[in-house]
């Protein structure tokens, strides 16, 4: 077990549909930082090979297939985990699947449970059903992709994590309600929240500002950046516990199941 988590937030602009020159840019950026910073674990953005599109069909690939195989290979040349979602055909049904590799290269995955109705992701992409917490050197993690920032309820810590990250396509239109959701999930489940965005203009003109940042459990931000970069934000397990501990929120949560 790791008291100490050491996270890489990729911040990054994408290249629209592009699945093989997003992986060329993100290994370059990747590599660069690591040579001179130890991290645990690289986060990438929502649909990082592609952009926040919805013509799944064009752009999908398999989970054997060429971005899943970066991945294992990356995370285990670099001896990290790395984590970020894509789209993924799957018995021709298309989700938005949030990857976590581990460094040996084997991996777990969530599919976003809230398709963005706005932008008609409930058409193209299939949501999924299962709520998922990862394991990582004493670290529960509880991924989560974009809109599901907005459901507390989906979000709701019932002492079964202690860092939540939302990777997203957020554009800056809707930037405050990101940053402001992403402090009251920190501060209402008492947990780390790390949340990573993209920066540039997407494939249909929405501009995008970052304001990818991570928050401890009281709310308080460790890291912000509306540029293109990789923030680094180290996390403490113990001083996690030892607020918990003192302030006992959690136990004071009403009892609900969902639907």
């Amino acid at each position: 077990m790791r008291d100490r988590l050491k996270t890489a937030l990729v911040q990054a602009d994408l290249v629209w549909e592009a699945p093989a020159q997003n992986r060329i840019r993100f290994e370059s950026q990747i590599r660069k930082v690591l040579s001179n910073e130890q991290a645990d674990l690289v986060i990438l953005p929502e649909m990082f090979s592609t952009g926040f599109t919805m013509d799944a069909a064009a752009v999908a690939e398999g989970m054997d297939d060429d971005t899943v195989n970066w991945m294992m290979r990356l995370a285990r040349e670099l001896d990290i985990a790395i984590c970020g979602s894509l789209v993924i055909n799957e018995d021709n049904r298309f989700y938005n699947r949030f990857m976590f590799v581990y460094p040996e290269g084997n991996y777990l995955f969530y599919d976003k449970r809230h398709c963005f109705t706005l932008a008609g992701e409930d058409k193209s992409y299939t949501p999924g059903t299962e709520r998922v917490v990862v394991s990582y050197k004493g670290w529960r993690i509880f991924p989560q992709i974009c809109y599901d920032l907005r459901f507390p309820v989906w979000s709701r810590n019932n002492l079964d994590y202690d860092l939540a990250i939302y990777v997203a396509n957020w554009p800056e239109m809707r930037i405050g309600a990101w940053s402001a959701l992403l402090k009251a999930r920190a501060i209402e489940n008492m947990s780390y929240v790390i949340g990573v965005n993209r920066v540039g203009k997407d494939g249909n003109g929405y501009p995008y500002t970052g304001a990818s940042s991570a928050y401890d459990p009281l709310g308080y931000q460790l890291c912000y950046s509306e540029t293109e970069e990789i923030l680094i934000a180290e996390l403490s397990r113990s001083a996690m516990i030892e607020i918990r501990d003192k302030l006992g929120f959690l136990k004071d949560q009403d009892t609900f199941t969902l639907g």
